[in-house]
């Protein structure tokens, strides 16, 4: 897993709540096995028409947050089915950061083991990121997780929060694997003993 400390980058605002994790990545997409590829289908019924051209108006498909890597949501974002490919399909397309009042619980445990950060903001917080993010969409905003701070080019911060467990799990860049080998000493002593 990729470490996460700080990431400098262009944002995306999507001010929808309650956007469950069908309309992140429909379910007739998730056949497969492994994590790349599924960004394409991201968020597919709101970036696409039946047709299978881009929707001109959905904020994913107009520059130049095709290229954002912090999506700044509403509340209850990622409910629904515990689907991990909700993750991967996020991820995938290049996301690093999502900033929401609040997440779906089972997508938020997803999100710590894929090294995605999420950042709990009130939604008056979030409105103003995404005010600014909509008035200036070639600024990019810093996420530091070292010193757990929202930086604006504008020179505004806001602070945050974050479970300590969680920061050092992203900061260190260990999943649920990475974080049993490094007891791979200890559990080979075990085995020998035993």
């Amino acid at each position: 897993m990729e470490q996460f400390t700080r990431l400098s980058a262009l944002a995306a605002p999507l001010a929808l709540a309650n956007v469950d994790t069908d309309m992140i990545i429909p379910a007739r997409y998730m056949k497969a096995l492994t994590r790349t590829g599924l960004g394409e289908h991201l968020f597919r019924e709101l970036r696409y028409h039946a047709d299978g051209t881009e929707r001109g108006d959905f904020v994913l498909n107009r520059s130049p947050c095709r290229n954002a890597r912090i999506l700044i949501a509403d509340r209850n974002f990622a409910c629904g089915s515990s689907r991990e490919h909700a993750v991967w399909a996020l991820t995938d397309f290049g996301f690093r950061c999502i900033i929401a009042p609040s997440f779906g619980d089972i997508f938020a445990s997803n999100a710590r083991k894929n090294g995605l950060l999420l950042v709990r903001l009130t939604g008056d917080l979030c409105a103003v990121l995404r005010q600014h993010v909509e008035s200036a969409p070639s600024a990019p905003i810093t996420v530091d997780l070292e010193v757990r701070r929202i930086d604006f080019a504008s020179g505004r911060t806001i602070d945050f929060d974050i479970d300590p467990a969680d920061r050092r799990i992203l900061m260190e860049g260990l999943d649920d694997i990475g974080r049993t080998l490094r007891h791979a000493n200890a559990i080979a002593r075990f085995e020998e003993a035993r």
